[in-house]
């Protein structure tokens, strides 16, 4: 794994977390939604936007995803 493979997985964990948080979901039920709706890829896609944005940006970007989506 790169380094930036790595630093990707990390935004991806930080983000499901956070959501989770702001959801109150259990992180594990936030990772199988973002699994379900293809958000982790597209948060590694958007990794050199997002990474230098803060987390709140990061979950609102998952949050749109998932409205445009109707979830």
């Amino acid at each position: 794994m790169t380094n930036t493979q790595h630093e990707e997985n990390l935004l991806v964990v930080v983000a499901v977390e956070e959501y989770a948080r702001r959801h109150g979901m259990p992180a594990h039920e936030v990772l199988k939604l973002f699994l379900a709706f293809d958000i982790t890829n597209s948060i590694r896609q958007c990794y050199e936007t997002l990474h230098t944005q803060d987390m709140y940006e990061c979950v609102s970007f998952a949050e749109d995803i998932l409205k445009r989506k109707n979830v």
